[in-house]
């Protein structure tokens, strides 16, 4: 297997995207797919990289990514050591990260196998937003999966409220990183973004104009995104395919770190119903 880490994607006046390719070489054009986390999240988050090995090993070309703005940096991209940069991040700089992503895939870089049989997404939390919205909008999308996907960002925004308006007049706010202790900043500017393009991010919307196959994995103990999120989701496109994994949370039981070598039972589960559906 070749295992490519920390690779770094640059780009004039945009902050660099650090990614990690998984494939074993084959003499055929390989199945991609690129793998977007959520909010808080990164690329070496729990057993994300058993996700990786479990999809090259099964003939794909894995890819995950982080964010250009989700904390991290080149020589850290674990431990969110640049909160300026998480203050700026908005779901058009996550979308445009993922348009980097695939004009570099599709360059014909050294990083990557040289032919390509189909593209997919797997989007996991709000990740799986950006997928849904990327699929609506661009041809080049051959499959999409989520996992534990929201089903709108504007409630999450809390309008309305005391901290809202806090956070409007203040122009800032912080939200709590439990694993680094952190209080991470949130500009303004994110909400302001969101108001400029909320058409376009509402993902009722754009999973209506989904029109390739769609798979909606969620757990049904998911304690932050709840599972009847999944069910809006595969309502709104009944076309899709949907699969709820008994006793499974946000994370499909993962945590982090991720000492052990095998990944637990609802992750197994939500990696082989998103292989099977990838193949087909």
């Amino acid at each position: 297997m070749i295992i490519k880490k920390n690779q770094i994607l640059t780009a004039r006046n945009k902050k660099p995207i650090l990614y990690d390719v998984y494939f074993n070489p084959i003499d055929k054009p390989q199945p991609l797919v690129i793998f977007c986390h959520g909010y808080k999240g990164f690329k070496d988050w729990g057993p994300w990289r058993l996700v990786a090995e479990a999809f090259a090993a099964a003939g794909f070309c894995f890819v995950k990514m982080n964010f250009s703005h989700n904390g991290g940096t080149v020589e850290n991209p674990i431990d969110f050591p640049d909160p300026a940069a998480f203050a700026e991040n908005n779901f058009s700089l996550e979308l445009d990260d993922l348009d980097r992503m695939i004009e570099k895939i599709e360059s014909g870089s050294p990083s990557f196998p040289q032919q390509m049989a189909s593209l997919s997404l797997i989007g996991h939390s709000r990740g799986g937003g950006i997928v849904l919205i990327k699929a609506s909008e661009d041809q080049r999308i051959d499959k999409v999966v989520t996992w534990a996907s929201v089903s709108d960002f504007k409630p999450r925004f809390q309008e309305g409220t005391e901290a809202f308006d806090n956070w409007k007049s203040t122009g800032i706010t912080y939200i709590e990183n439990s694993r680094t202790g952190q209080m991470l900043p949130h500009n303004f500017q994110f909400y302001e973004d969101f108001k400029r393009n909320e058409e376009r991010f509402t993902i009722k919307r754009a999973i209506g104009q989904v029109n390739v196959p769609l798979l909606i994995v969620h757990g049904s103990d998911d304690p932050t995104v709840p599972v009847k999120e999944a069910h809006k989701l595969h309502n709104w496109n009944p076309q899709s395919e949907l699969c709820i994994i008994d006793e499974g949370d946000h994370v499909f039981n993962a945590k982090h770190p991720w000492e052990g070598e095998a990944m637990p039972e609802p992750l197994q589960e939500a990696v082989l119903v998103s292989l099977n559906f990838l193949w087909v």
